[in-house]
């Protein structure tokens, strides 16, 4: 029986250390992505996160409107369009509650916003939040909220892509990282934002009687998002950015989404029933706006805030 446990023993160990080490040089060799071994890690990926978080960490605070969410978020508010006011956009794509609530414990108070507007497009609240996590992971430092998020998921290419951060922290091969203002059709605007080329939305059927299924964890993760802000005395403004009426129209419970919103006793805006937006003008996909859609959204929401 000692015998047993010894070599058990022997055996987590030598795991412990070849599986990180092999998870790493896998990530870090050439080699085809196929062999990566589920290794996501994508520095400057998708949405200029890591420009938006080297920014804030420059903050001298005091900002009056943190904005929070995902990719409606960094591509919905233009601090352009909000004159007078000091903004910052913590959006990220696909961003659920459980990435929302590490980038609130890392940076809420470096910011130390007047208020807050929560963009809340029920998806987020759908998806198991995978997605998000390889974005933060690779673009913000790694810390125990990281292992703590990656223990949430419970995710083979959460836990592989951390371990090969990990070692890139350590090892500090990103120094030389330079993420351009503009690529493709996209150009990051000092405040969060990130501005899409002028694109139309092509037309698109959709699947009719889809439904919000929302998740349970991230309802959760959701509601310590809020306390969290609460606790720090801070108003909360959330939003539902306007999507194509099309898709919007293809769910058949969006007045469950907007019951479950305003359950929290907070203001809640849902832009798609409170303005009528172009589905071909003002749109370049399916659920973002174009910068004359933006420009529009924005003007409507300044109204409500004043």
């Amino acid at each position: 029986m000692n015998r047993f446990l010894k070599n058990v023993f022997l055996f987590v160990v030598v795991v412990s250390v070849v599986y990180p080490c092999l998870v790493f040089l896998l990530g870090y060799l050439p080699i085809s992505n196929a062999l990566k071994m589920n290794i996501k890690y994508k520095l400057g990926a998708y949405g200029h996160l890591y420009s938006r978080l080297k920014e804030v960490k420059q903050l001298d605070g005091n900002v009056d409107i943190l904005f929070l969410g995902s990719s409606h978020s960094y591509r919905g508010f233009d601090p352009r369009n909000f004159k007078g006011k000091k903004t910052f956009n913590l959006g990220s794509s696909a961003q659920a509650p459980v990435q929302t609530k590490i980038l609130l414990n890392r940076y809420f108070d470096k910011i130390n916003p007047k208020m807050v507007i929560y963009e809340v497009y029920p998806s987020t609240f759908v998806a198991d939040g995978v997605e998000s996590s390889l974005d933060l992971i690779a673009n913000d430092k790694n810390d125990f909220e990281s292992v703590k998020m990656a223990l949430e998921l419970n995710n083979v290419d959460t836990y592989n892509t951390l371990i090969y951060a990990f070692f890139a922290d350590i090892l500090n091969l990103n120094k030389k990282f330079v993420e351009p203002i503009t690529k493709d059709d996209d150009t990051y605007i000092s405040g969060g934002y990130v501005e899409k080329k002028i694109k139309y939305e092509k037309n698109e059927n959709f699947i009719k009687n889809n439904v919000w299924e929302l998740n349970k964890k991230q309802i959760e993760n959701f509601e310590e998002n809020i306390a969290f802000i609460q606790e720090k005395k801070v108003n909360i403004v959330l939003v539902y950015a306007p999507i194509r009426k099309a898709l919007y129209n293809s769910y058949t419970n969006n007045s469950y989404v907007d019951s479950f919103m305003t359950s929290y006793g907070l203001p809640y805006y849902n832009f798609n029933q409170l303005m009528q937006l172009d589905d071909s003008l003002d749109f370049y996909d399916s659920h973002h706006l174009n910068q004359y859609g933006v420009n529009k959204f924005n003007s409507k929401l300044n109204s409500i805030l004043k």
